[in-house]
């Protein structure tokens, strides 16, 4: 991520932050720490540290966006291949409205697509 980048996706993450128990969630533990280390917010992993493991699962996932736990995807291109990650980050594609933070890509789990 940029410093602009940086800088907006701090902005975004941190309104409404302390609605949600993560601010976003991200593919990769690598991906999640930098993130949370550069915007002070929490921020998920999927998939634990490279993003292929089948945790959380779809399944488990859904539960967290309909109650409102989790605010943003941030979608880094990275989808975890073929796995959980994959099926995750298809489904948020598919159902919420894309919105963007400098150059980086954020789904809004709290807009669905109409």
């Amino acid at each position: 991520m940029t410093t602009a980048s940086a800088t907006e996706a701090k902005k975004l993450l941190a309104a409404g932050a302390d609605d949600h128990t993560w601010a976003a969630d991200t593919i990769g533990a690598q991906n999640a720490a930098s993130c949370q280390l550069t915007t002070g917010e929490p921020v998920m992993a999927i998939g634990g540290l490279n993003g292929s493991d089948p945790s959380p699962t779809l399944a488990r996932f859904k539960p967290y966006v309909a109650d409102g736990g989790i605010r943003y995807l941030i979608a880094d291109g990275k989808s975890g291949g073929e796995g959980t990650s994959s099926a995750i980050t298809s489904w948020v594609e598919s159902a919420f409205t894309k919105v963007t933070a400098g150059s980086a890509t954020f789904y809004d789990l709290t807009r669905t697509k109409k």
